[in-house]
């Protein structure tokens, strides 16, 4: 007898529906699973037939092939278990065809039929969804995750049993339509991440200046300063003026979570920004994403948030040079023998380093001067290529801090305050870019970029001088564009003005200082 059901897998982050197909005919008994496999998947064939057995069913002993189409996919994973034991069940006649209906089945199958959550089931359900597929039955462990996605008829069981059980009633007389899109804080280690306030940090005016123009725009930045200046401090309290995720966002952001296996709280959607800070020994797999079927790395497990690398020159240069495709594409494409995989990696860079390997050169003092060559120094910040530095918006000097300064009575600026700033210049942009998919200054390209940063004829002399004096690429022109037309919507300005400009050619620190000598 033939049947036919639905299960899902994952190319990527995104889930694809796939046409599990059973035939049972009469032969020696054989178990066979066709239409590229991979392991987990082969090895089925052993968690199935114990699972049904000890079900309580019979497991036929004839010949049983599976075919999982399309045939040109790899599958991989143990999401299918379900989706083949109710096949097998329902071909065999011990499950009525019309019990399930049209609906996908997803999850795994341990040896006593009970069922296991699995990985990826929000961008599968998402999927079916997309598909026409409205019922989904998986373990009740994944049912919260399925439920964000609305319109969706979704039941959790334990075990199969409950499937043998119910005498031929439907599993879904009694469900109500999931409503989807709740939403809880992003949680990294399984509680809510305590957010830093800036209205503890003393002075370092221009650094909060920088940031709040990075949270407004969405623009790359570089802190460049001396040991102790403040640096990996002040990128920590970024979160807390970064703008909310919308409802498109915080979809996305949950998908790729939810292929990684890193969800804590499978009820809600993402809702703040991710934050995510690899060390330095980080590998380029686990920066971009590895293995025969990949996985995301950490630039898509920061998609639409913040990628923070402390001290860039301690990383390996071939670790950083990976991040000119993502940086430019947004996203990130890893080809493997069987197939192209491409995850999201729209995010926002933020990194510090020292000026030399001693931290002290150009911020000598009378406590602490520097002890480096120029060689020194040239081979230091040789370790970041021209055209990653290029890719960054802003290098912004973070100097150190007087004893009068940090000792300073008065009232620093809060982050309620800047977040309030921040909000303003995002409204700006909301209504400038509405309806063209763009969402941030720091997105745009080509057209839209002449368009929508045209200079006054004073700033437009003083932006070609800077390109000359400073030897600018066309990439870094077009950013500095990016960072002026961010500050005019800070100021509440239509039209950039040439103090807009001034200040965006202020954060390029290191295109004034390539070339340090002693």
């Amino acid at each position: 007898m033939y049947i036919q059901c639905f299960g899902a897998c994952l190319q990527g982050i995104d889930g694809t529906i796939v046409d599990v197909e059973i035939d049972i005919s009469n032969g020696l008994p054989y178990f066979q699973i066709v239409g590229l496999p991979d392991s987990s998947v082969r090895e089925s064939t052993e968690r199935v037939r114990a699972a049904i057995k000890n079900c309580g069913a019979v497991f036929p002993m004839e010949r049983i092939t599976v075919n999982l189409a399309p045939a040109d996919i790899r599958k991989e994973g143990a999401s299918f278990d379900l989706a083949i034991a109710v096949g097998i069940l329902t071909a065999s006649g011990q499950l009525s065809p019309e019990k399930l209906g049209r609906c996908l089945l997803i999850g795994e199958l341990s040896l006593d039929g009970s069922l296991r959550p699995v990985h990826g089931v929000l961008s599968m359900v998402d999927a079916a969804k997309r598909a026409g597929v409205t019922d989904v039955v998986l373990p009740a462990e994944n049912v919260e995750e399925a439920s964000l996605i609305e319109g969706m008829r979704i039941v959790g069981i334990d075990n199969v049993k409950r499937l043998l059980e119910q005498n031929g009633a439907s599993l879904f007389n009694d469900i109500n339509i999931s409503c989807g899109l709740q939403h809880a804080p992003f949680l990294s280690d399984g509680v809510a991440a305590t957010v830093e306030d800036f209205v503890d940090v003393c002075g370092q005016h221009q650094a909060k200046r920088a940031l709040t123009i990075a949270a407004a725009g969405m623009h790359n930045f570089l802190f460049v300063g001396p040991p102790g200046s403040g640096k990996t401090m002040l990128v920590r309290r970024l979160p807390s003026i970064l703008p909310p995720l919308s409802d498109e966002e915080s979809l996305e952001v949950t998908k790729v979570y939810s292929a990684a296996g890193q969800i804590r709280n499978r009820a809600m959607l993402i809702r703040e920004r991710p934050f995510r800070n690899p060390h330095h020994t980080i590998s380029t797999g686990g920066l971009v994403g590895a293995g025969s079927v990949p996985k995301p790395g950490e630039v898509s497990l920061a998609h639409r948030g913040v990628l923070f690398l402390d001290e860039m020159p301690e990383f390996p240069r071939s670790v950083l040079e990976v991040l000119r495709q993502p940086i430019e594409d947004r996203r990130v494409t890893i080809g493997r023998a069987r197939a192209v995989f491409t995850f999201p990696s729209h995010f926002m860079l933020a990194a510090t380093m020292n000026p030399c390997p001693c931290g002290y050169w150009g911020f000598s003092s009378s406590n602490a001067s520097c002890t480096c060559s120029s060689v020194k120094v040239r081979q230091y910040r040789s370790k970041m290529s021209g055209p990653l530095l290029d890719r960054i918006d802003m290098h912004v000097e973070v100097p150190r801090i007087e004893y009068d300064a940090m000792k300073r009575t008065g009232v620093n600026v809060s982050s309620a305050e800047l977040r309030e700033t921040v909000a303003r210049a995002l409204r700006r942009q909301s209504e400038r870019y509405a309806g063209s998919g763009i969402r941030f200054n720091g997105e745009l390209t080509g057209r839209m970029l002449r368009e929508h940063c045209r200079l006054q004829p004073e700033g437009e002399k003083l932006l070609a001088g800077s390109f000359e004096a400073l030897g600018l690429s066309v990439r870094a022109h077009d950013r500095v564009l990016k960072i002026a037309r961010t500050i005019a919507d800070l100021d509440e300005c239509d039209r950039i003005g040439t103090p807009h400009v001034a200040e965006a050619l202020q954060y390029r620190c290191l295109d004034r200082n390539a070339h340090p000598d002693k």
